[in-house]
């Protein structure tokens, strides 16, 4: 996806929770935009596989 085609949106998340993504962001060479982007394509591929093997 090309960045202009990005959305662009506010999210709201505990101070902990956001450190935890920096820091795992950083271990992986990512930007924490970059890691939430990822961690939310790996979850969404993730239930795709689930939701095939339940049917």
């Amino acid at each position: 996806m090309a960045e202009k085609d990005k959305k662009a949106f506010v999210l709201r998340i505990s101070p902990a929770l956001l450190k935890e993504v920096e820091t795992w962001a950083a271990d992986e060479f990512r930007s924490t935009n970059g890691q939430i982007e990822f961690l939310l394509t790996q979850a969404l591929k993730s239930r795709k596989k689930g939701k095939g093997k339940e049917e």
